[in-house]
């Protein structure tokens, strides 16, 4: 059979993840960075490709998990820093250490963020819409 968490075991464990984004002084908050190209390996590998856009998260970044859920809180708009087809994401830490990497969709493509394009564009906004961290069952 395989490996199943509880709701309080899978709550724990979103609270600690999304926590860590909060952690740090460097920066007034957590921050999505937006990259080109094919995403790393790991979040310890050094990032690829080039910055597109960073967004700010809220302080705390997320509210409290319910049934292994959290929504960051209503993340920035992205406004475009470089041209470019967005590939994959980063979220950092208040003093920039990667907590998690994923990849980055247009709508509907089931990516960590989805975007309404993944074309970025220098000064151009782009909606975030809802971001959610899930710990499977």
């Amino acid at each position: 059979m395989p490996l199943r968490l509880a709701t309080t075991a899978r709550n724990a464990a979103v609270n600690a993840v999304v926590d860590l984004l909060d952690v740090g002084t460097t920066n007034p908050s957590g921050r999505i960075l937006i990259y080109s190209g094919a995403q790393p390996a790991t979040p310890q590998t050094a990032a690829s490709g080039t910055l597109l856009a960073t967004v700010a998260l809220a302080n705390p970044a997320a509210g409290a998990a319910s049934n292994g859920v959290a929504t960051i809180t209503d993340p920035a708009a992205v406004t475009g820093v470089a041209a470019g087809t967005a590939g994959w994401c980063r979220f950092v830490d208040r003093d920039n250490n990667a907590v998690m990497d994923g990849d980055v969709t247009a709508t509907g493509g089931g990516g960590v963020i989805e975007l309404s394009t993944t074309t970025i564009s220098v000064g151009v906004t782009i909606d975030l819409g809802a971001i959610t961290y899930t710990q499977p069952q």
